[in-house]
């Protein structure tokens, strides 16, 4: 099961947030016939894990069927392949040549908040507004803001 680790500033964003977004982003009532795509939660603590079974009973309510998600308890991660890391962001030359020079080493590349936000503009998600405000902290050019642009508009955004 591949796992994505998400590192938050909770004065930003609650907990109880982060999993209503991880919920309106699939259908956890499907139940995944291979194992790495499964939905799961892993909780880090006591509390985590209440909130997390109290929004897994919400949506399971909104639902009206059995949550497929599963609840575990978080004991290490395990980094994916690096053809996984920034998926969008790979498959968007024009966008991955502005930072190929700038993260020559495949770790520094994955564990940047700027790579990341990029590659999360290309999949769809943020505004052209949130790009407006932060486009040129991202380290990329006037041309590939634009770019970026451009993609939010298509995605409706």
């Amino acid at each position: 099961m591949e796992t994505i680790q998400i590192d938050y500033d909770p004065e930003k964003i609650s907990y109880t947030n982060l999993l209503q977004v991880f919920f309106s982003s699939h259908n956890p009532t499907w139940p995944s016939p291979i194992r790495q795509y499964a939905s799961a939660i892993f909780f880090h603590d006591e509390e985590q894990e209440h909130l997390a079974k109290g929004t897994m009973k919400d949506v399971g309510e909104k639902y009206g069927e059995k949550i497929s998600t599963e609840l575990v308890s978080y004991t290490g991660f395990t980094r994916a392949e690096d053809y996984h890391q920034k998926y969008y962001l790979r498959n968007t030359r024009a966008l991955m040549d502005q930072y190929k020079d700038r993260f020559p080493n495949e770790d520094t590349f994955t564990d940047s908040t700027a790579v990341a936000r990029v590659n999360g503009y290309i999949g769809g998600n943020g505004s052209t507004e949130q790009l407006e405000r932060e486009g040129f902290e991202l380290g990329i050019n006037e041309e590939a803001v634009e770019a970026l642009k451009e993609i939010l508009i298509k995605a409706g955004k």
